[in-house]
Protein backbone atom coordinates (compact mmCIF):
# COMPACT_ATOMS: atom_id res chain seq x y z
CA UNK A 1 0.00 0.00 0.00
CA UNK A 2 1.41 3.39 -1.13
CA UNK A 3 1.68 6.06 1.87
CA UNK A 4 -0.85 8.58 1.96
CA UNK A 5 -3.74 6.78 -0.30
CA UNK A 6 -6.97 6.31 0.94
CA UNK A 7 -7.69 2.45 1.08
CA UNK A 8 -11.39 3.16 0.85
CA UNK A 9 -11.61 5.41 -1.76
CA UNK A 10 -13.15 4.18 -4.80
CA UNK A 11 -10.30 3.48 -7.68
CA UNK A 12 -10.05 6.62 -10.15
CA UNK A 13 -11.65 4.66 -12.82
CA UNK A 14 -15.31 4.81 -11.03
CA UNK A 15 -14.39 8.36 -9.82
CA UNK A 16 -14.81 9.64 -13.53
CA UNK A 17 -17.29 7.79 -14.28
CA UNK A 18 -19.34 8.77 -11.15
CA UNK A 19 -18.31 12.90 -12.11
CA UNK A 20 -19.44 11.93 -15.73
CA UNK A 21 -23.03 9.90 -14.50
CA UNK A 22 -23.41 13.34 -12.15
CA UNK A 23 -22.89 15.63 -15.12
CA UNK A 24 -24.43 14.23 -17.68
CA UNK A 25 -26.79 16.36 -19.77
CA UNK A 26 -30.36 15.29 -19.86
CA UNK A 27 -33.27 16.20 -21.98
CA UNK A 28 -35.19 19.33 -20.05
CA UNK A 29 -38.33 17.25 -19.30
CA UNK A 30 -36.07 15.22 -17.28
CA UNK A 31 -35.82 15.69 -13.87
CA UNK A 32 -32.96 13.49 -12.07
CA UNK A 33 -31.24 12.66 -8.80
CA UNK A 34 -29.48 10.52 -6.91
CA UNK A 35 -30.58 7.80 -4.82
CA UNK A 36 -29.20 4.56 -3.11
CA UNK A 37 -27.29 2.19 -5.37
CA UNK A 38 -27.79 -1.71 -4.72
CA UNK A 39 -24.56 -2.48 -2.61
CA UNK A 40 -24.19 -6.19 -3.36
CA UNK A 41 -24.29 -6.55 -7.32
CA UNK A 42 -20.61 -5.19 -7.79
CA UNK A 43 -18.02 -3.75 -5.51
CA UNK A 44 -18.87 -0.21 -6.59
CA UNK A 45 -21.79 1.50 -7.55
CA UNK A 46 -23.98 4.52 -7.99
CA UNK A 47 -27.59 4.87 -9.20
CA UNK A 48 -29.82 7.72 -10.56
CA UNK A 49 -33.83 8.50 -10.31
CA UNK A 50 -35.66 10.37 -12.49
CA UNK A 51 -39.42 10.94 -13.67
CA UNK A 52 -40.15 12.92 -17.36
CA UNK A 53 -42.49 15.39 -16.61
CA UNK A 54 -44.23 17.44 -19.45
CA UNK A 55 -46.49 20.96 -18.10
CA UNK A 56 -46.37 19.67 -14.88
CA UNK A 57 -47.87 16.50 -15.70
CA UNK A 58 -45.49 13.04 -14.79
CA UNK A 59 -45.31 10.82 -18.13
CA UNK A 60 -42.60 8.46 -16.88
CA UNK A 61 -39.54 7.61 -15.76
CA UNK A 62 -37.26 5.32 -14.26
CA UNK A 63 -33.66 4.50 -12.73
CA UNK A 64 -30.33 3.92 -14.28
CA UNK A 65 -27.95 1.75 -12.10
CA UNK A 66 -24.44 2.29 -12.44
CA UNK A 67 -22.29 -0.96 -11.82
CA UNK A 68 -18.37 -1.60 -11.42
CA UNK A 69 -16.05 -4.64 -10.78
CA UNK A 70 -12.54 -3.87 -11.06
CA UNK A 71 -11.95 -7.53 -11.57
CA UNK A 72 -14.51 -7.50 -14.31
CA UNK A 73 -16.94 -9.80 -14.97
CA UNK A 74 -17.45 -12.76 -17.91
CA UNK A 75 -20.80 -11.87 -18.13
CA UNK A 76 -20.64 -7.94 -18.66
CA UNK A 77 -17.40 -8.41 -21.17
CA UNK A 78 -15.94 -5.81 -19.36
CA UNK A 79 -15.65 -3.76 -15.83
CA UNK A 80 -18.91 -1.44 -16.04
CA UNK A 81 -22.21 -2.34 -16.48
CA UNK A 82 -25.36 0.30 -17.16
CA UNK A 83 -28.78 -1.20 -15.67
CA UNK A 84 -31.51 1.04 -16.74
CA UNK A 85 -35.45 0.90 -16.18
CA UNK A 86 -37.76 3.20 -17.78
CA UNK A 87 -41.39 3.42 -17.71
CA UNK A 88 -44.34 5.38 -19.37
CA UNK A 89 -48.42 5.62 -19.19
CA UNK A 90 -49.71 4.42 -22.73
CA UNK A 91 -52.59 4.22 -24.74
CA UNK A 92 -54.42 1.07 -23.46
CA UNK A 93 -54.95 0.36 -27.24
CA UNK A 94 -51.41 0.30 -27.85
CA UNK A 95 -50.96 -3.20 -25.17
CA UNK A 96 -52.70 -5.19 -27.82
CA UNK A 97 -49.89 -4.45 -30.77
CA UNK A 98 -47.70 -7.49 -31.20
CA UNK A 99 -44.64 -5.10 -32.33
CA UNK A 100 -44.86 -2.70 -29.15
CA UNK A 101 -42.04 -5.26 -27.45
CA UNK A 102 -39.71 -5.12 -30.15
CA UNK A 103 -40.34 -0.53 -30.57
CA UNK A 104 -39.56 -0.46 -26.91
CA UNK A 105 -36.24 -2.29 -27.30
CA UNK A 106 -35.46 -0.35 -30.54
CA UNK A 107 -36.17 2.67 -28.20
CA UNK A 108 -33.32 1.87 -26.45
CA UNK A 109 -30.94 0.80 -29.16
CA UNK A 110 -31.64 3.73 -30.74
CA UNK A 111 -31.29 6.17 -27.87
CA UNK A 112 -27.76 4.63 -27.56
CA UNK A 113 -26.55 4.87 -30.86
CA UNK A 114 -28.02 8.68 -31.56
CA UNK A 115 -25.43 9.55 -27.94
CA UNK A 116 -22.62 7.91 -29.64
CA UNK A 117 -22.75 5.49 -26.55
CA UNK A 118 -20.53 2.24 -27.43
CA UNK A 119 -22.02 -0.99 -25.81
CA UNK A 120 -21.29 -4.65 -25.41
CA UNK A 121 -23.51 -7.62 -24.07
CA UNK A 122 -26.97 -5.93 -24.05
CA UNK A 123 -29.61 -7.32 -22.93
CA UNK A 124 -33.65 -6.93 -21.38
CA UNK A 125 -36.76 -6.59 -21.55
CA UNK A 126 -40.07 -5.03 -22.53
CA UNK A 127 -43.38 -5.28 -20.62
CA UNK A 128 -46.77 -4.20 -21.40
CA UNK A 129 -49.39 -3.74 -18.83
CA UNK A 130 -53.26 -2.95 -19.07
CA UNK A 131 -55.43 -2.00 -16.34
CA UNK A 132 -59.50 -2.67 -15.64
CA UNK A 133 -61.63 -1.36 -12.70
CA UNK A 134 -64.15 -3.35 -11.45
CA UNK A 135 -66.75 -2.95 -8.86
CA UNK A 136 -66.12 0.17 -6.14
CA UNK A 137 -63.30 1.28 -8.56
CA UNK A 138 -65.29 0.59 -11.79
CA UNK A 139 -65.51 4.38 -12.73
CA UNK A 140 -61.36 4.44 -12.93
CA UNK A 141 -60.36 4.33 -16.25
CA UNK A 142 -58.31 1.78 -18.22
CA UNK A 143 -54.80 2.28 -18.00
CA UNK A 144 -51.94 0.86 -19.68
CA UNK A 145 -48.04 0.90 -19.36
CA UNK A 146 -44.74 -0.01 -21.12
CA UNK A 147 -41.46 -0.84 -19.44
CA UNK A 148 -37.85 -1.37 -20.50
CA UNK A 149 -35.80 -3.08 -18.20
CA UNK A 150 -32.42 -3.26 -19.93
CA UNK A 151 -28.83 -3.60 -19.04
CA UNK A 152 -25.46 -3.53 -21.52
CA UNK A 153 -21.95 -3.12 -20.64
CA UNK A 154 -20.94 0.43 -21.46
CA UNK A 155 -17.53 1.63 -23.35
CA UNK A 156 -15.79 4.63 -23.42
CA UNK A 157 -17.37 8.06 -21.62
CA UNK A 158 -20.57 6.81 -19.49
CA UNK A 159 -21.65 10.33 -19.63
CA UNK A 160 -23.59 9.29 -22.76
CA UNK A 161 -25.07 6.23 -21.51
CA UNK A 162 -26.74 8.05 -19.21
CA UNK A 163 -27.73 10.93 -22.11
CA UNK A 164 -29.58 7.55 -23.78
CA UNK A 165 -31.01 6.32 -20.89
CA UNK A 166 -33.05 9.90 -20.89
CA UNK A 167 -33.97 9.52 -24.55
CA UNK A 168 -35.18 6.15 -23.75
CA UNK A 169 -37.68 7.31 -20.55
CA UNK A 170 -38.88 10.35 -23.32
CA UNK A 171 -39.53 7.82 -25.68
CA UNK A 172 -41.49 5.63 -24.09
CA UNK A 173 -43.08 8.43 -22.81
CA UNK A 174 -44.27 9.78 -26.33
CA UNK A 175 -42.00 12.51 -26.80
CA UNK A 176 -40.21 13.09 -30.27
CA UNK A 177 -36.60 12.59 -30.65
CA UNK A 178 -34.02 15.44 -30.28
CA UNK A 179 -33.18 16.00 -33.98
CA UNK A 180 -29.53 15.30 -34.33
CA UNK A 181 -27.60 18.69 -34.14
CA UNK A 182 -29.92 20.06 -31.82
CA UNK A 183 -28.62 20.88 -28.41
CA UNK A 184 -31.32 20.76 -25.59
CA UNK A 185 -31.37 23.40 -22.95
CA UNK A 186 -29.60 21.86 -19.43
CA UNK A 187 -32.31 20.60 -17.30
CA UNK A 188 -32.91 21.11 -13.69
CA UNK A 189 -31.48 18.18 -12.22
CA UNK A 190 -32.12 17.28 -8.84
CA UNK A 191 -35.44 19.58 -8.62
CA UNK A 192 -38.85 17.64 -9.15
CA UNK A 193 -41.77 19.43 -10.02
CA UNK A 194 -44.82 18.26 -7.41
Amino acid sequence: MAAGKDVDAPPEEFGRALEELRSARLRPEVFSEEMPAPQRIAPYAAALSADVTVDGTEVGGGRLILLHDPAGNDAWEGTFRCVAYARADIDPEMVADPLLGAVGWTWLTEALESQGATYLAPSGTVTKVASESFGGMSDEPSSAEIEVRASWSPVGPIGPHVAAWGDLMCLAAGLPPVPTGVVTMSNRRGQRSR
